[in-house]
């Protein structure tokens, strides 16, 4: 993983300017839904995902770093997370994702270095 999890690694793919509104989403162990809303704010950027049914239609916030791949052509985005670690992250907050640092950091350490990933990919 890469050393800020807000940030695109390298070999994802990402392309600036592509909009990855709607593109389905790939857990290692399957789909969990398709992104709603997603930022390319340096050391900020995330994915907002719409989990539909899965998770009783709860969304949750991915950091820019738990992407692995974005295939622009299929329109799926993978992550190095299973569903139930997705499943297990920090609720997201819709209203103050943005605002609150608390909540910011909480995600970064549950999916980075000090989280129960230790910094590594799955």
């Amino acid at each position: 993983m890469t050393e800020h999890v807000w940030s695109y690694r390298e070999t994802s793919g990402r392309v600036q300017g592509v909009d990855l509104t709607g593109f389905k989403v790939e857990a290692v162990d399957g789909g969990i839904g398709k992104v709603d809303k997603h930022s390319d704010e340096v050391d900020s950027a995330y994915l907002v995902v719409d989990t539909g049914p899965w998770i009783f239609g709860k969304e949750v916030l991915l950091p820019a770093g738990t992407v692995s791949r974005i295939d622009v052509d299929d329109e799926k985005i993978y992550v190095d997370r299973t569903k139930e670690q997705i499943k297990n992250a920090p609720e997201f907050h819709r209203d103050k994702h943005l605002e609150d640092v608390g909540y910011h950091a909480e995600l970064g350490t549950y999916y980075g270095a000090g989280g129960p990933f230790g910094g590594r990919s799955l």
